[in-house]
């Protein structure tokens, strides 16, 4: 009757499947490789799902001196976009017995202040955004285990980088606009040092002045509606031949291409095309729907996350960016005749 009302321990899931209490520890402390057989971890496993066992993890983490806590750290929480990171690292992370806290970095001030008395102390692991990379410093974070996304992985200052592809998301842009017959660009280029953008501006710069008679034109806008509002009504009023394609550095930026478009009384398409990167909620609110980039959020997060694992195991990440798609909408056609 007692063992009926007791939560099942790691004895019950031993003497179920028929191993020792230190191998049971292996297994769900996923360190059984090499000590025990894939068909013994595999009924540990088992044994602990049919007896519902789950390891006092307060008590595991007194005895290794480790909380099962990673910080990831983000520019903003202005876009769904790093909400969906946010959903994927999580994801994986509780399936590994790890809790993820969310540090938003205020973009351009820094962190207000440590988040913890000392993060060294309170986390295993940081999972960062290089927008957010000057946090890093302020928690200490670069000292502890650290996985960077979207980082240049030849400067990262990580033990790993995840990258989504999006020097093929940008190559994808081009082509399509140049394909449309466009020659005259304007770059809504997001006003933040960081190497996403970077490469994004150079992809551009690249891929369209590799055909003649092509003209790129950048305008620096921060990454906000009315802000990319101004700059790109500045632009298109400049002297000059007015360029037939804006290239947006992410979909906010679009939107406020689009409202400085309608008050010069440019029709979008037929006057000049429109696209983003990113395919955020909005890019399918707003009309016509955008021309945009898309990226998972959600499988960047996991793939961020389980990189950041294999680094606190001592393993090798998984390498390789994630794919990006265009997806052609309502806001791109061939320019109007000259």
């Amino acid at each position: 009757m007692a063992r009926a009302s007791t939560r099942p321990t790691s004895r019950d899931v031993a003497e179920a499947a028929g191993v020792s209490q230190a191998a049971v520890s292996l297994v769900l402390g996923e360190k059984w490789r090499g000590r025990v057989s894939a068909a013994t971890a595999e009924r540990v496993r088992e044994a602990a799902r049919t007896l519902g066992y789950r390891p006092n993890l307060a008590a595991r983490n007194l005895r290794l001196g480790r909380t099962r806590t990673v910080l990831l750290v983000v520019p903003a929480l202005t876009t769904e976009f790093f909400a969906g990171v946010y959903t994927g690292a999580a994801r994986v992370a509780a399936a590994h017995g790890f809790g993820v806290v969310l540090y938003p970095s205020p973009e351009g001030i820094g962190p207000a202040r440590d988040p913890f008395a000392s993060a060294q102390a309170a986390l295993d692991g940081v999972l960062a955004s290089s927008m957010a990379a000057d946090a890093l410093t302020a928690i200490r974070g670069d000292q502890l285990p650290l996985v960077m996304l979207d980082s240049d992985p030849d400067g990262s200052l990580g033990a790993a980088t995840v990258n989504l592809d999006i020097t093929d998301g940008v190559r994808q842009v081009a082509e399509h606009l140049l394909g449309l017959g466009h020659r005259r660009f304007l770059h809504l280029a997001a006003d933040v040092a960081s190497w996403t953008f970077e490469i994004r501006a150079r992809e551009l710069a690249s891929r369209v002045g590799a055909v003649p008679g092509t003209t790129v034109r950048t305008a620096p806008a921060p990454i906000s509606i009315e802000g990319a509002r101004a700059a790109a009504e500045a632009a298109l009023s400049a002297p000059g031949p007015r360029p037939t394609a804006i290239v947006c550095d992410d979909d906010k930026l679009a939107a406020g291409a689009y409202k400085a478009a309608r008050r010069l009384g440019l029709r979008i398409p037929d006057d000049i095309s429109v696209t983003g990167l990113d395919d955020l909620a909005l890019a399918t609110a707003i009309d016509p729907e955008l021309t945009t980039v898309r990226l998972d959020a959600e499988l960047f997060g996991e793939r961020g996350m389980q990189a950041l694992l294999a680094v606190l195991e001592g393993r090798a990440p998984a390498r390789g960016d994630i794919p990006v798609e265009l997806v052609v909408r309502g806001s791109t056609a061939p320019p109007a005749v000259a």
